[in-house]
């Protein structure tokens, strides 16, 4: 075979028959992967079909406005501006309202279809007359229309939306069990669920096995794979409580904390540098060291997200609680020169404003700032009334002089931190610590609606407030950042504990029980349990916002321990599992893939906290980026030692050139609030994955864990194989892997410049465990092994 070295990025190269083999390798046993997933059959009724029909009640919520809100609200509903013939669609008092100069007709009349004029209008074959109007690219299908016309019929009963409705106890579903049912219900989750399953004469596929939870559960608690003696241990203890106690363990590690502060930088949009032109770098990682601490000491969200929001208001607030506030200034900031400071200055506030709507509410807030939400009741208005909130922050727009450190900000020395504060972990012993916290000026800034957004253009001024619609501002908060934390953990309030425990549903199942989990608007996605959804947000704001609590209720049902194997059926009649017949098969997410691989390796570095660290990366990416700026940023030197194998939360993060293997796999840009990441699947994945450096070093050094462990080739396969998958090889997965070990073998045999070039790639010093083509080869199955699907994949 004809040797290709494919060039990735000197010195790092991979040759070109090992990528062949490791492609055809890691596809036939991922095709075999794939088949097994298909062995164990449900018995699944055929005529069970998830068709559209009408159902027998009509629901205003989930049935007649997700219509309204996709066909309609464009030019009947919130925004005023593009309202046509005076109707009103999203409120009961519009909606019922009486039409045309005279005022002698209705679009709805509630139980009297023929005097309905909604119903002639979407029924007609007059393209005049006909909505949605053909320009407007809006069609209504047979199905929908037979909808709207049933829930006049049935008297057109009215309700506000649904997420915005109080949150009340729903009554647990029975479930009907025969003897011959193998059905598990550990707890009221499983009720929920399998209730909408019996609505469609779905079964569950079964319960997934001990290997396969532990790895399940682990993923999805701490970001890491289980170890071989974790899995041997929980594989061997038969007690009833075996699972339990696995996750109560879980829950105590650090790992859990980094990984659940991994998912909060997401959302907080947490990054090492300010962002725009020059980018320059910024100190926070001491709030990210109290992210970590918090979820150490499962801090109760409520505190957790007010020190946040306004631990400066608190009073005689704490150092570590001023220190929380760092949250509100990871947005980007600029010190380009000949920006206007003021439109800056207003994009900050903006970014906290949002941020806001979109972490605690679900709501797409930023749709409200240069007009009248089109589709959810959030005005103008209330965008610059909750604004107004983040207005009063002694901040400039602009950074001066250039490399300055934004005001307002605090300076923590060591010796605050040996005395106070010693979770902050100044790992590079810096002497002063600058950070960027929050900080209300003497007199507040009065706030004003901006013509269409803009920053020069106010006009009516407005004070401080919050959406009526969502919950009125009680008179008796304050008309501050404290205030407003404590509007939003009012009791009544309908959306805080429903838009977090989705997030924590998500976090498990890989998708919420609400799909879109930055809208729980008109325009996003229905909840699919709904009951289930309320019962769970009680739950956590009766546990007094304890999130491990509600974690461990989650994992503990037998829903989430169930099989991810999938049928035929189950894949035509349910293709997105949003009933739940079955676990998620989902890939893990790009922090997740490192530290997977660093992990079973042995090269994981657990330190935890302190400074972000620079691992490998291709030569010269922040190079091509400034434009003769960006001062310790303007190249990237990479670390040395032990830093380069710490966990991936930990990397540092230029917003200009995010880390390119993690962004290959989705991670977020870290530019605003994000609550959901999209999934991928590309062939730059691949290549990440044959290529990286961190991969092929952690190939190597599995191999020399292998066979430190091992004194057979078969054993070392098999031992590579299970660190990797969480489970036993089976015989024909371990005669492909042999087969190619001998192949490599022989070829690195005769190439020995190969096998330096192989074996040179990472820091980590090369170790002679065996003749180098020998360890090359087993090198060459540790790279198809990590390149599996299985590997890289949870369920």
């Amino acid at each position: 075979m004809r040797k290709i070295p494919i060039k990735i990025s000197s010195p790092f190269f991979i040759l070109g028959a090992s990528i062949l083999a490791v492609f055809l390798l890691s596809t036939s046993l991922a095709c075999q992967q794939k088949q097994n997933s298909n062995v164990a059959k449900t018995q699944v009724n055929s005529s069970a079909a998830l068709t559209e029909l009408v159902p027998e009640v009509i629901d205003f919520n989930f049935h007649v406005k997700p219509i309204l809100s996709d066909r309609c609200f464009k030019c009947h509903g919130p925004d005023a501006n593009s309202r046509e013939a005076g109707l009103r669609l999203d409120t009961k008092e519009g909606a019922f309202a009486a039409l045309g100069e005279d005022k002698d007709h209705y679009a709805i009349v509630p139980g009297n279809i023929e005097s309905s004029t909604l119903i002639k209008r979407i029924y007609t074959e007059n393209p005049d007359d006909v909505m949605p109007t053909p320009e407007s690219n809006l069609k209504l299908r047979a199905f929908e229309k037979d909808i709207l016309k049933k829930w006049i019929a049935q008297g057109a009963e009215w309700k506000e939306h649904w997420s915005f409705l109080p949150i009340e106890r729903p009554e647990i579903p029975a479930i009907n069990q025969s003897s011959q049912d193998q059905r598990i219900i550990n707890n009221p989750i499983d009720n929920f669920v399998l209730a909408k399953l019996q609505e469609q004469n779905l079964n569950s596929v079964g319960q997934a096995t001990k290997e396969q939870l532990i790895r399940r559960v682990t993923f999805d608690l701490t970001g890491l794979p289980p170890t071989l003696e974790e899995i041997d241990l929980f594989i061997q203890d038969d007690s009833p409580k075996a699972y339990e106690h696995l996750v109560d363990r879980l829950l105590q590690t650090d790992a859990y904390a980094e990984h659940m502060t991994s998912k909060w930088l997401d959302l907080a949009r947490y990054a090492d540098s300010h962002g725009y032109q020059d980018d320059l770098e910024r100190i926070m990682f001491p709030w990210r060291d109290w992210v970590i601490h918090a979820f150490q000491n499962n801090m109760p969200y409520d505190q957790f997200v007010t020190w946040q929001l306004a631990g400066d208001l608190l009073p005689n607030p704490s150092r570590e609680q001023i220190i929380a506030t760092a949250f509100n200034r990871n947005h980007k900031i600029t010190q380009e020169g000949g920006v206007i400071p003021e439109e800056y200055r207003v994009e900050y506030v903006s970014d906290r404003t949002q941020t806001f709507g979109t972490a605690f509410l679900g709501l797409t807030f930023e749709c409200a700032k240069c007009h009248d939400h089109k589709y959810d009741a959030i005005m103008q208005k209330d965008y610059f009334s909750l604004f107004s909130f983040f207005n009063s922050v002694p901040e400039e727009g602009l950074i001066e002089p250039y490399g300055a450190i934004p005001k307002p900000y605090i300076v923590l020395t060591q010796e605050e931190i040996d005395e106070k504060l010693k979770f902050i972990k100044n790992l590079d012993t810096l002497k002063e610590i600058p950070l960027m916290v929050m900080e209300e000026m003497p007199k507040k800034r009065q706030a004003y609606i901006l013509d269409r957004g803009a920053y020069d253009k106010p006009t009516t001024p407005v004070s401080s407030d919050v959406p009526a619609s969502i919950l009125p501002f009680s008179e008796g908060l304050s008309r501050d950042r404290m205030g407003l934390a404590n509007w939003l953990f009012d009791k009544d309030h309908p959306l805080t504990a429903r838009v977090t425990v989705n997030r924590l549903w998500q976090q498990c199942f890989g998708r919420g029980i609400v799909a879109t989990p930055d809208d729980f608007g008109n325009q996003g996605a229905l909840p699919s349990h709904p009951e289930l959804l309320d019962w769970l947000a009680l739950e956590l704001m009766d546990s007094n916002w304890d999130l491990q609590s509600t974690l461990k209720t989650i994992v503990l049902s037998a829903t989430y321990q169930q099989s991810a194997k999938v049928t035929d059926e189950l894949l035509e009649l349910d293709p997105e599992n949003s009933l739940l017949a079955r676990a998620p098969r989902l890939r893990l997410t790009a922090e997740m893939i490192r530290d997977h691989a660093l992990a079973v390796s042995g090269l994981l570095d657990r330190t935890i906290g302190g400074p972000s660290v620079k691992p490998y990366q291709p030569a010269g990416l922040w190079e091509e980026t400034i434009g003769g700026g960006g001062g310790s940023l303007a190249k990237y030197i990479r670390d040395k030692g032990s830093k380069i194998y710490r966990r991936s939360i930990y990397t540092f993060w230029k917003r200009t050139v995010p880390p390119p293997s993690m962004m290959t796999f989705d991670a977020s840009s870290r530019d605003i609030c994000a609550v959901k990441r999209q999934t991928t699947s590309t062939p730059l994945q691949a290549l990440v994955m044959l290529n990286d450096p961190q991969i092929i070093e952690a190939s190597r050094v599995l191999a020399y864990r292998s066979i430190e462990n091992e004194t057979s080739s078969t054993d070392r396969i098999a031992r590579m194989f299970r660190l990797a998958t969480s489970r036993h090889i089976e015989a024909e997965e371990l005669q492909k892997l042999e087969g190619l070990f001998e192949a490599e073998q022989k070829r690195f045999a005769t190439a020995p410049e190969d096998v330096n070039a192989l074996l040179s790639v990472g820091e980590y010093p090369q170790v002679d465990l065996l003749d180098k083509h020998e360890i090359a080869a087993y090198t060459i199955v540790a790279n198809v092994i990590f390149n599996l699907d299985e590997t890289i994949t949870k369920g």
